[in-house]
């Protein structure tokens, strides 16, 4: 992400800050409003209204959040998703990128409202009306304060689409995970690298080299950058 002035990110917080709690109000109590600031990723949340997913001030962004990080300037809103927390609930989304006068992305604006309540609303008049069509599988999206949570329900996401376990994979395929893990942001939070090395039993060199091979991939492909 390019720079920007802080006292310039500082001051658009600042007004945000009471557009939290208004969104919030306006909604009610299945309305949950959340302020970030990726300036500091493993604290990010500056602001919170209402409680959908858990989170408080000084809680760590969530897995869309480090996608955000991942795409750097480029990141665009993501608006009305739904997902299903881990614990089964289902939530809809929307993520507003925050910009600077520079076109800097430095945080977000997140509102999550629980929808659980309507779709089992809308399941019972689907039953009652003779409609059986099945729900649609919805992806899982981890929300969380502790950073490391995160790093880690991710990392299990992930490896567990792999086809075995970490010595059973060639050399392309352990590159293709690191590469998986950086697209989704994982390597944008400080410590990730060792995190992700540890729960391999690899060395933190090692995980550097398949990071750095995964990144030249990338840079080489079609679609990136070189």
């Amino acid at each position: 992400m390019s720079s920007g002035t802080n006292a310039e990110r500082d001051a658009i917080l600042a007004a945000l800050t009471p557009v939290v709690e208004g969104i919030a109000a306006t909604f009610g109590p299945v309305c949950e409003v959340v302020l970030h600031d990726y300036r500091n990723p493993e604290k990010s949340v500056v602001a919170v209204a209402g409680s959908v997913t858990g989170r408080a001030v000084g809680g760590a962004m969530s897995e869309i959040g480090m996608r955000v990080l991942a795409r750097g300037d480029e990141a665009a809103d993501e608006l009305n998703y739904v997902t299903r927390t881990r614990d089964g609930g289902q939530v809809k989304s929307s993520t507003i990128v925050l910009r600077d006068s520079t076109g800097a992305v430095f945080g977000a604006l997140c509102v999550n409202v629980d929808v659980g309540a309507v779709t089992q609303v809308h399941g019972l008049l689907g039953a009652l009306a003779g409609l059986g069509a099945a729900p649609a599988e919805l992806p899982t999206t981890t929300f969380g304060n502790d950073i490391d949570s995160v790093v880690d329900a991710l990392f299990d996401a992930h490896q567990s689409r792999q086809r075995g376990s970490w010595a059973e994979l060639g050399r392309e395929e352990r590159v293709e995970l690191f590469g998986g893990l950086d697209t989704r942001g994982v390597f944008a939070v400080r410590g990730a690298v060792e995190q992700v090395a540890a729960r391999l039993g690899i060395s933190r060199a090692s995980a550097y080299n398949y990071l750095s091979r995964a990144r030249a991939a990338h840079d080489t492909s079609p679609g990136g950058t070189a």
